[in-house]
Order: C-alpha cells, then structure tokens, then sequence
C-alpha cells in the first residue's frame, strides 16, 4: 500500500518561509506524478504544484509562481516544496498525492487515481 506523509507545516509571518516535505514509504516516486494540493475552509482543494518524477517537469498554479518551489530528494525519497514569501491567503491544509505511471498534473487524476497523505496545516498570520 503506497503511504505518503506530509511535514514542515506550521505557524508563521506574512512575508516568510516554510518548505514542505513528502515522503513515500513502500514506492519511489521514479514513476509517479506527484501534486502538492491545498484546501482552505470553506473552499475546495486546489492544485499547487506538480513534479514529474519521470521527466521532472513540474507546474505551477500562477498565485505561487516565483514564490514557491517543488523539488525531488531522491536519496530520501521526498518531495519538498519550499514556500517564500507566504501571504495569509496561503493558509490551508496542504496535502501531497501520488500518481503511479502516467504523467498527470490535473486534480482530477490526482483525486481519482492517486494516493494522499494525511495534510499538514500552513498558516501566514499578517
């Protein structure tokens, strides 16, 4: 059973940082798409960015372009996301999800296909 788990949330400032892990146990993530995706309250999950673990290509949603960061440790087997200059409209629960076999960056294969882990909250006080 794939297994993801999210770390590196937290509380801070408008204006800072926080980088985001994911790690995946029992897979590598050599053939997966893999999404960070975050749900604020009241409002839906959206797509935040996306790696290829195959090609490394990744995405963007345009709010966080130039602002955050999607990488791959292959050696830990971890997907980061680092995030700077975080605005209070970040805040919200972010989740990674994994993808096995197709390179895929819409939500709705990540939904319907892939596996997630449990969120961890980010929250920008301004």
């Amino acid at each position: 059973e794939v297994q993801l788990v999210e770390s590196g949330g937290g509380l801070v400032q408008a204006g800072g940082s926080l980088r985001l892990s994911c790690t995946a146990s029992k897979f590598t993530f050599d053939e997966y798409s893999i999404g960070w995706f975050r749900q604020a309250p009241g409002k839906e999950r959206e797509r935040v960015s996306c790696i290829s673990g195959r090609s490394g290509s990744t995405y963007y949603t345009d709010s966080v372009k130039g602002r955050f960061t999607i990488s791959k440790d292959n050696a830990r087997n971890t997907v980061l996301l680092q995030m700077n200059s975080l605005r209070p409209e970040d805040t919200a629960v972010y989740y990674c999800a994994a993808v096995d076999g197709i390179v895929t960056f819409t939500l709705r294969d990540f939904e319907s296909l892939g596996s997630w882990g449990q969120g961890t909250q980010v929250t920008v006080s301004s």
